[in-house]
């Protein structure tokens, strides 16, 4: 039982949460995620089943797209509507052209302070853990990338605002909201999230807990997207034994892919299929495929 789950989370679970779900719903211990969605946030989280939680570092998961409201005239110490209140003002001035002035400043590569609540670590402990004991550090600024940024609703009443966000990972929405308050002259708070999209993986492809089952999971090769290389029995024992192997044409590289090879893994990589399952990650080097990683099977 080995495969990709596109589940779509719903608010008041972790992601730990999820993954137990489908523990329990597959009747299996080896189940991963990829990439954390908040307890009050909704939408795709990207779940591996089975020997799929060793692909998760080669995965396809960017750009990310998130749907976010923001809550003008509010901040709190969380970034987010859980947290407590730190600073108010009147957020009833606030028009939707001010909004749009503001928000090509945070296009592209830009400078981001990660919040206290996030999952980094400051000296052997995370940072969320440090915040629950009322205390504060001191973060560096990090380059992240959003690509493209866009008002879908605007101000009601001065109140909030919802942004569509496509960014690279390693960006915090709720520090976003934030920011963009603060360039408007205003406190504000993350009101609400979804993620619509991660890389491949859209919100209206996701399923329901409630859906979960073996019939659901994505077959690993066709997640990961790599050039794909169906090779002989012979060929498969070899790669098992982590052994090179050297094909001849008309097999000497995945149909479609020029020299040097150009997969989701970079360069030279591809995926080996035996018998319709993935059987190993390959690099190509000097007329042979070198296994880096193989499944059983």
């Amino acid at each position: 039982m080995d495969g990709f789950l596109n589940i779509h989370k719903p608010a008041g679970m972790t992601s730990h949460d999820v993954v137990g779900r489908v523990r329990r719903a597959l009747k299996t211990k080896r189940v991963g995620h990829a990439g954390t969605l908040d307890p009050d946030a909704t939408g795709v989280l990207v779940v591996a089943v089975g020997q799929a939680t060793r692909l998760l570092p080669y995965l396809p998961l960017e750009p990310k797209v998130y749907l976010a409201t923001v809550g003008f005239g509010t901040a709190t110490d969380t970034e987010d509507a859980s947290g407590q209140v730190t600073a108010t003002a009147d957020a009833s001035g606030l028009t939707e052209e001010a909004l749009r002035s503001v928000l090509p400043r945070f296009v592209g590569e830009i400078a981001q302070v990660p919040p206290m609540v996030s999952a980094l670590h400051h000296n052997g402990q995370r940072l969320y853990d440090l915040a629950r004991q009322g205390i504060t550090v001191e973060r560096e600024a990090r380059t992240i990338t959003i690509h493209a940024l866009e008002l879908v609703a605007p101000p009601s009443l001065g109140a909030g605002g919802a942004i569509r966000v496509t960014c690279g990972g390693g960006t915090y929405i709720r520090t976003l909201c934030k920011d963009i308050g603060e360039a408007l002259g205003l406190p504000a708070h993350m009101a609400t999230l979804v993620r619509e999209a991660v890389g491949p993986y859209a919100l209206a492809d996701a399923i329901p807990l409630e859906e979960i089952d073996e019939s659901k999971l994505l077959p690993m090769h066709e997640a990961l997207g790599w050039p794909l290389l169906d090779v002989s029995d012979a060929d498969a024992a070899e790669l098992k034994l982590g052994r090179t192997i050297q094909l001849t044409p008309p097999f000497a590289k995945p149909e479609g892919v020029p020299e040097p090879c150009e997969g989701g893994g970079g360069e030279n990589t591809c995926a080996a299929l035996h018998n319709g399952q993935l059987l190993a990650l390959l690099r190509y080097e000097t007329g042979r495929w070198q296994p880096f990683k193989v499944f059983a099977g």
